[in-house]
Formats: structure tokens, sequence, C-alpha cells
């Protein structure tokens, strides 16, 4: 069963267990969890107290092009786990996990765009605790369940169904979705990644709640 605490918590923990290596910390959760803006303050608060010692590595730098999606007709579903770079993330959380004093160049999702920018963050060597996140970490399908094996710690981001459509409701109605548009965007591939993240998670170490 996760052990359940704040952001505050977490921050404190991972400072009090901080060693000589470099540590992944792996932050999940379904679609409108607010598993981003939980890893950007986590970030935050950790370099606030400790100059530099975080970066966030995220899931969704390792989307497929829109190119590659149009040709396998997958780009109604882009944001599914097929539509994602498995190996190219597995490796690169192999890369980080290396920690062998070299920058780690990482590509960033630009949301604006709908496109990942390669190169677009570095996680230089004196990060010690790397915040991976993404939807699918803890998914228990096969390919995605090896990646337990890179985290040192696991986080699942929650929040109730009613509150998760609501703000993935707002979030495309932000980018001036039209009505039909806006429920083909959540009935056709939203709210089924949200409902697979929900049913087909394994257990992680924390647990965290975005819903008050």
């Amino acid at each position: 069963m996760s052990e359940a605490t704040t952001l505050a918590g977490l921050t404190n923990a991972l400072l009090s267990e901080e060693g000589e290596g470099r540590r992944i910390v792996a932050i999940a959760g379904s679609p409108g969890s607010g598993k981003s803006t939980t890893a950007e303050q986590l970030r935050e608060r950790l370099n606030a107290r400790r100059p530099g010692v975080a970066e966030i590595l995220a899931m969704d730098g390792f989307h497929f092009d829109d190119t590659v999606l149009n040709a396998r007709g997958d780009r109604a579903r882009k944001g599914a786990p097929h539509t994602f770079d498995l190996d190219g993330y597995r490796a690169m959380l192999g890369r980080l996990r290396a920690d062998d004093g070299r920058d780690v160049a990482v590509p960033v999702f630009d949301r604006s765009i709908e496109i990942a920018r390669a190169g677009a963050r570095i996680i230089e060597p004196g990060v010690r605790i790397v915040l991976t996140e993404g939807n699918y970490l803890l998914l228990d399908e096969p390919g995605w369940r090896d990646l337990g094996a890179l985290f040192d710690l696991t986080v699942m981001v929650e929040a109730g169904e009613d509150t998760l459509i609501e703000r993935l409701t707002a979030r495309w109605l932000g980018f001036g979705l039209e009505p039909e548009a806006l429920v083909r965007k959540l009935e056709g591939n939203d709210l089924p990644n949200m409902r697979l993240v929900l049913a087909k998670s394994r257990p992680a170490d924390i647990a965290l709640r975005t819903d008050g």
C-alpha cells in the first residue's frame, strides 16, 4: 500500500535521504492529475533548499513526432502508450543512472506546438535527484513494467475521476477547441488514457493527492 504524503513531506524525505549517488524519482499519474505541476513544484522546493540538486525528465519528450503518428494512423491517439518511444525513454534513464560526470541533453515536449524539442534541457552532473514524470511510468503492461528497475522511488499523483474530467475539459477549452472537437478529444483519447492509468497502474511507494 502506498504511503500518503504532501509536497512538503516529499521534499523533506528526498533531501534527508540524499547520498552521493544520483536518484531517479518517478512521478506518475493520470492525464489531468497534476503530475507535471507537481514535478515542477517539487523541483522548485528542492532547488530552493539545495540549489541545482534537482531537474526534470518528462516522458512527454518521447512522443513520436506527428509525421510518424500520421504514417501509422495513430495521430488521433497521441498520448496513448503506443505513441511514445518507450525504448528511447528507457535508454535515457540508463544514461542518467550511469551518472558519469557528463551533461545529458534531454528532450522537452512543447505543448503549444505539440512537438517534442530535442536537446531542450540539460541535466548537469551536479543534479542528484532526477524527477521523471509521465502517465504510464507505473503501467503494468509489457515494456512499461520493466521501467520499475530504473526508479529509486515511485510517486502516484492522485485525484478523483470527476476532478480529472473537469481539468481535462478546462485544458482543451483553454486551447480554443469547439464543443464537437472537445468531445472527440476527450472520449476518443484523454478519457481512455485516464481510465487505463487508473485501472492498470502498479502501486507506488508514495501517494500524493492534488484534489484537496
